[in-house]
Order: C-alpha cells, then sequence, then structure tokens
C-alpha cells in the first residue's frame, strides 16, 4: 500500500456507530494506517439513525456513548493523526426501507454530541448548555424523548 501512492492521496475514514466501541483495535488500526503511510486519518459517527431500521425516537444515551469512546480513542492515538470526526445522522438503511429518527426528533442528540466533542467529554455543565441551547427544562439521555 505505501508502495501504491495511495496514502499521500486519501486519507481513511473509520466508520463504527457503536455504544461499545474495541478503544484498543480502533488505536491499532490507526496505527496500521500510519505503518502504511497514512498521516491522518478521520473518524465516523452517529447522532441518530443507527441503532434500528424502524426507529422512530432518537436514543441520545447510546449515540453519546458512541462519541465518548471515540475522544477516547483519540486521546490514546498518536498525536496529530485525527483529522477530523464526521458526525453521520443515517435517515434509512437502505433506498427500499422507510425514513427513521427523523432529524427534528434527533436534534437534541445532535446538540449533545456535539457539544461533547466540544468540551472533551459530557458533565452537567455540557447537559445545562444544551437545555439552554435548546430552551428545554429537562434533557433525558437514558430514555427515549418525545
Amino acid at each position: 500500500l505505501a508502495e501504491s501512492g495511495v496514502p499521500q492521496l486519501v486519507q481513511p475514514m473509520i466508520w463504527d456507530y457503536g455504544a461499545d466501541l474495541d478503544v484498543e483495535g480502533k488505536v491499532q488500526l490507526i496505527e496500521k494506517y500510519q505503518r502504511c503511510g497514512f498521516s491522518k486519518v478521520w473518524f465516523a459517527s452517529a447522532f441518530k439513525g443507527a441503532t434500528g431500521v424502524n426507529q422512530s425516537l432518537t436514543l441520545i444515551g447510546h449515540h453519546l456513548k458512541n462519541h465518548l469512546e471515540w475522544l477516547q480513542v483519540s486521546s490514546r492515538s498518536p498525536p496529530d493523526v485525527l483529522e477530523g470526526i464526521a458526525l453521520t445522522g443515517w435517515q434509512r438503511y437502505d433506498h427500499f426501507s422507510v425514513l427513521c429518527e427523523l432529524l427534528p426528533v434527533a436534534i437534541p442528540s445532535l446538540a449533545v454530541c456535539l457539544q461533547a466533542l466540544q468540551n472533551g467529554g459530557y458533565s452537567e455543565k455540557v447537559k445545562e448548555n444544551v437545555e439552554k441551547l435548546l430552551g428545554m427544562s429537562n434533557l433525558e439521555i437514558d430514555t427515549f424523548m418525545r
């Protein structure tokens, strides 16, 4: 791969939407990419649409945990290797499936995930920031909000 010149042309993106990432495995994968000549990698997470083909509401806690795990991967990776993170929000699983987790119900999840990434974690302060930004009185991350 290194001899092909590809690592000078592209940056790989590592996709994982799970709430229980194999953090050490991801760090090893990044190190493997570096040995192949890739200087930068991207992560891809999900703030919605990755928990079930017919899911209507967004479970914020699942997506928050995914982002917190990616923060762990980032902190354990070689310095300056992360180029960025793409927060995906899938609308359907394939072109023949029904729509799932429409954007309006997922906006609180997007806000929580962005704030967690920006602040390097989740805390009461982050929760209060999201509630203030969205005009909510009580943000629930472990139950389905309506």
